[in-house]
């Protein structure tokens, strides 16, 4: 499986599972991400950090530290 960080501007994908645990894991389900939720990649930042997505029709801008423990197929 790969992560969210992995996805390229204009791709999109399905979560399927969150890892990470305690508060972190309940900030990014927080945001909105939550199994089975799309989520598509609309801007990475010049230097790769952060990444902006959609998700649930609004915009979000996660670090690449947080999306890389968001599975996605």
């Amino acid at each position: 499986m790969k992560s969210l960080k992995e996805l390229k501007v204009g791709e999109s994908a399905r979560v399927v599972k969150l890892h990470g645990e305690g508060a972190v894991k309940r900030r990014i389900m927080d945001m909105g991400i939550t199994k089975g939720v799309d989520v598509s990649v609309r801007k990475v930042a010049p230097l790769g950090d952060p990444i902006e997505l959609t998700v649930r029709g609004y915009e979000l801008s996660l670090r690449k530290a947080d999306a890389e423990m968001v599975e996605v197929q």
